[in-house]
């Protein structure tokens, strides 16, 4: 294992001291617990919005504090949920009288976690639970992981909420916007997790593995290396399958890195994605291609789309300002 670090045990603190600092006019980091708010205080009234997760998905989710998007985030340990006091603190710190929306990856310790939080809290608060990867079933044990969908949430959602929208109006709208998305990923190689020194899996020079999620682990499916044609036909499919788009439906497409993909590569699936759909009427109106919610240096990528009707599409669109998205500002 080759990486940039100190010691495996203070990756973290040192990652985000360095994050704060090299954001500091849009952000502030807060110790003991850790979390990352909006520099500028949330105005009176206004729903605040706070996610989390565990590290090594960056810029998800503290990247997506700002205007427009995130009031707070809480980072946990790599690929580790962060704590109920964590969220609590953060909550407690932003909250300003119009109550507080989590928005939750659905992953057991992430779930378990921000339920806590919100029982502890003494302000209204609901929460947005994000299940977009249609590579597990619908009738799966867990249910399905939250993964590239979630930052679409956040930003639409966060529009909305900076626009002045109540808390129930921003727990229908998450809810709707989680509805109309689907992702899906793909991965040519694991990823290293510095405590562990190498990676996850192990796969072979002609083979990925489909259906990956971000943690590191395994996918549904090991197949046989694919052209990048054949590659996003099969996941297009499937997200196909699952939303079931109408001609004529316009629809933003992301495709997502998970750390190890250069640009020249994600690009080439957007277009082939875009493409897919394309031939079959849909109206590709907005797009996303980079590194969002990344699984450390994993080589691979996701697709998502997002089927949007007008509200979702201005809420998009609106002013957004973080130190990962940023446009309208």
């Amino acid at each position: 294992m080759k990486k940039f670090i100190n010691a495996v045990d203070s990756l973290l603190d040192e990652s985000i001291l360095g994050f704060a600092k090299a954001h500091a006019d849009i952000i502030q980091l807060q110790s003991e617990p850790t979390f990352v708010r909006r520099k500028e205080p949330t105005r009176n009234g206004k729903v605040v919005l706070i996610s989390g997760g565990g590290s090594g998905h960056e810029p998800l989710h503290t990247g997506f504090v700002g205007q427009g998007m995130l009031d707070a985030a809480c980072p946990g340990q790599i690929f580790t949920s962060p704590t109920p006091d964590q969220m609590l603190a953060a909550a407690q710190a932003v909250e300003n009288g119009g109550g507080v929306l989590f928005i939750v990856k659905n992953y057991a310790g992430d779930v378990m976690n921000f339920e806590i939080a919100g029982e502890m809290l003494e302000c209204n608060n609901a929460s947005v639970l994000i299940d977009d990867d249609v590579s597990l079933p619908k009738d799966h044990s867990t249910g399905r992981r939250g993964v590239a969908g979630t930052l679409i949430v956040e930003k639409i959602v966060g529009a909305a909420a900076e626009n002045g929208a109540d808390l129930a109006t921003c727990k229908s709208l998450g809810d709707k916007v989680n509805q109309a998305t689907a992702s899906m990923g793909v991965a040519l190689s694991s990823c290293t997790v510095p405590a562990l020194g190498k990676p996850t899996f192990d796969l072979a020079a002609d083979e990925m593995e489909m259906g990956v999620g971000i943690h590191g682990e395994r996918g549904r499916e090991t197949m046989k290396l694919a052209s990048a044609t054949e590659i996003v036909e099969h996941i297009a499919q499937q997200i196909d399958d699952e939303l079931k788009p109408q001609q004529g439906q316009q629809a933003l497409l992301h495709v997502n890195g998970f750390g190890g993909t250069p640009l020249l590569e994600l690009h080439l699936l957007y277009d082939l994605a875009a493409q897919y759909w394309e031939k079959r009427g849909i109206n590709i109106c907005r797009s996303l291609v980079g590194n969002y919610t990344t699984s450390l240096d994993m080589a691979g990528a996701s697709i998502t789309l997002t089927l949007l009707d007008e509200e979702m599409l201005k809420l998009w669109d609106a002013p957004v300002n973080t130190a990962s998205l940023r446009w309208g500002c």
